[in-house]
């Protein structure tokens, strides 16, 4: 049995190595990871400075290429040259598991085309770990990585997983982390759980497990730190059911509209409008978003 796992991890020419680095806490960099860091001739990383440190750490002294997104189509063409050529490659990423949510997927794909095998090394990635620690539903799942920049295109993406019942992670960064929790709760409305994931496997490891409408609330007394994993409650059945229905948007706006020229303020008219038709009023303000 031994000497079968001995054979099993023997590093093989020709193939490419995803190997999964740590997200925090450099002990969770596997023993295999650092075998197969040891051994293959080069290791192509999104970022080389970043890897050098992780690699310096370890005693691991190897040749580095780059491979990032805006570099990721002429230097795949070389890296599966050399793969074809009979060297090995271990592709990194700054931390957690290369291609998911990374442009390692397009290497894959490239060497998947090219018949050059390609194996997994196993370890952190910060979107299983975070529904792990979510606290909900973890049997079904759909991640969805960074929402799109654009306003619009946020609004669709979020509109779209509106109904969507099972649970969905994000990664946000700091900096736009306080819009993006504003844009849950107006679209998905403020009563949806939400568990907020913050420096996974780090020493200021946080997880908050509240509402969305208590995420925004927290977060305009807290200035976000660290980077964030969302994972948020899918759409409940009856919810789904209710927004199933057909709903004249035009007519709900018109009523809208018709208040705040007899004087009410937009929020309260669109809170008016939403429990006369039995909604809510962040899904009442989501749809007219939707619409604009």
């Amino acid at each position: 049995m031994i000497m079968k796992d001995l054979e099993k991890n023997k590093t093989a020419k020709s193939t490419l190595y995803l190997v999964a680095t740590p997200i925090g806490n450099l002990s969770d960099l596997s023993e295999r990871a650092l075998k197969v860091l040891s051994e293959v001739d080069f290791i192509a990383a999104e970022d080389t400075r970043n890897s050098m440190r992780l690699l310096s750490h370890f005693g691991i002294s190897k040749p580095l290429v780059s491979y990032y997104e805006h570099n990721k189509r002429e230097r795949g063409e070389e890296i599966v040259t050399r793969l074809l050529g009979g060297e090995s490659c271990a592709l990194i990423t700054d931390a957690g598991t290369p291609a998911i949510s990374d442009p390692g997927e397009d290497l894959v794909r490239l060497c998947a085309e090219r018949g050059i095998t390609v194996t997994s090394v196993p370890g952190a990635c910060a979107m299983v770990n975070a529904l792990a620690l979510s606290a909900l539903p973890t049997s079904r799942f759909v991640f969805e990585g960074f929402l799109p920049v654009s306003k619009k295109e946020r609004r669709e993406r979020l509109s779209a997983l509106e109904k969507e019942e099972r649970t969905f992670i994000l990664h946000e960064a700091p900096h736009k982390l306080k819009v993006t929790l504003k844009d849950l709760s107006s679209i998905l409305g403020a009563e949806r759980k939400i568990a907020i994931c913050r420096e996974l496997t780090k020493l200021n490891e946080e997880i908050v497990r509240t509402t969305l409408g208590g995420a925004v609330e927290l977060y305009s007394e807290r200035e976000p730190r660290g980077e964030y994993v969302l994972v948020i409650e899918g759409a409940s059945d009856l919810k789904c059911d209710r927004d199933n229905e057909e709903i004249d948007l035009s007519a709900l706006k018109n009523e809208v509209d018709l208040r705040c020229r007899n004087g009410e303020s937009k929020n309260r008219a669109i809170k008016a409008v939403a429990e006369a038709h039995g909604m809510s009023k962040n899904q009442l303000y989501g749809l007219l978003l939707e619409k604009e």
